[in-house]
């Protein structure tokens, strides 16, 4: 299976990339945006790839391993960044590249519950080999109280019906434990699917997203990424977010208006860019995505 960037040729050029510069990729995933600029950089710049997934990095390896590159692999989440570009001696960067959105392979192939298209372990995890103190979207299903459940089925996944899916889903786990994705569906299919049908979107998207943010504390994670990011910018240096659904996008788009604010940033772009009706047609899966970028200037 080939992973498709979304917004990859829009991103790089808006970066600015230019020889002997030093760039975080601190979403592998697929490996698109870093194979992109070791296609049009080879090794003249630096790049230092993040990802909590290490079938992601060994993925990426193996992609790269007959390329020119010179590039080190974190197998760390992006809001470490601050202790990982210490630990390998690197003050400043001149480019961050976040893509929020989920590789075809981690959807598809990564056996951990992301896909409600799926029959896997209700995991949702980035991180692969787990501890007992790691968070699953089996253990919030099965042990949050039902207003907790409610909140971030609301909260993170902006579902209208979060009270009703919280309450079949307290109800169902007397029952029995809630183990696969199937499992949830098909609570969710008993409690809401009428209320979606005949509408464009699957009626388990926004509980499956809000448990998926809730499981890896993404809001939290991106919001401490771009400001370590931040500090660790070169002056000039460029910041490209991509976004896939409205939280991330609000967020992004608050923190780099106070940046630009604040006099310590310029924005690359007030509106975000969005891919083209075509690169739509050929990765339906970037219909949502949204690109903005800002430049430091202290």
């Amino acid at each position: 299976m080939n992973h498709i960037s979304v917004l990859l040729q829009k991103t790089i050029d808006e970066l600015n990339i230019k020889s002997g510069q030093v760039i975080v990729d601190g979403t592998l995933g697929g490996g698109g945006h870093s194979l992109e600029i070791i296609r049009r950089f080879n090794s003249s710049v630096k790049i230092i790839g993040f990802d909590l997934d290490i079938d992601a990095i060994d993925r990426v390896k193996v992609l790269t391993e007959d390329k020119k590159a010179d590039i080190i692999f974190v197998n760390n989440g992006f809001q470490n960044i601050e202790e990982e570009l210490k630990s390998l001696n690197i003050e400043k960067i001149d480019r961050l590249i976040l893509d929020l959105g989920f590789s075809s392979f981690q959807l598809e192939e990564s056996g951990r519950g992301f896909s409600f298209l799926l029959d896997e372990p209700l995991l949702m995890t980035l991180k692969k080999d787990l501890t007992d103190e790691d968070l699953t979207a089996g253990e919030i299903v099965n042990e949050w109280a039902e207003d907790s459940l409610a909140d971030i089925i609301y909260g993170f996944g902006e579902e209208k019906y979060a009270r009703r899916i919280a309450k079949a889903i307290v109800l169902a786990r007397v029952e029995k434990e809630i183990k696969t994705t199937f499992d949830l569906v098909s609570i969710l299919e008993k409690s809401i699917g009428r209320f979606y049908r005949g509408k464009k979107i699957h009626f388990a998207t926004k509980t499956f997203q809000a448990l998926r943010i809730a499981t890896n504390r993404e809001l939290e994670n991106l919001a401490e990424v771009i400001d370590k990011g931040f500090n660790f910018l070169s002056q000039g240096g460029r910041m490209a977010i991509i976004t896939f659904h409205s939280l991330e996008d609000r967020l992004v788009k608050r923190r780099f208006k106070e940046l630009a604010e604040n006099g310590q940033a310029k924005l690359i772009n007030k509106k975000p860019y969005i891919p083209s009706e075509t690169e739509i047609e050929s990765n339906p899966r970037s219909r949502s995505a949204k690109l903005r970028l800002i430049e430091k200037i202290i």
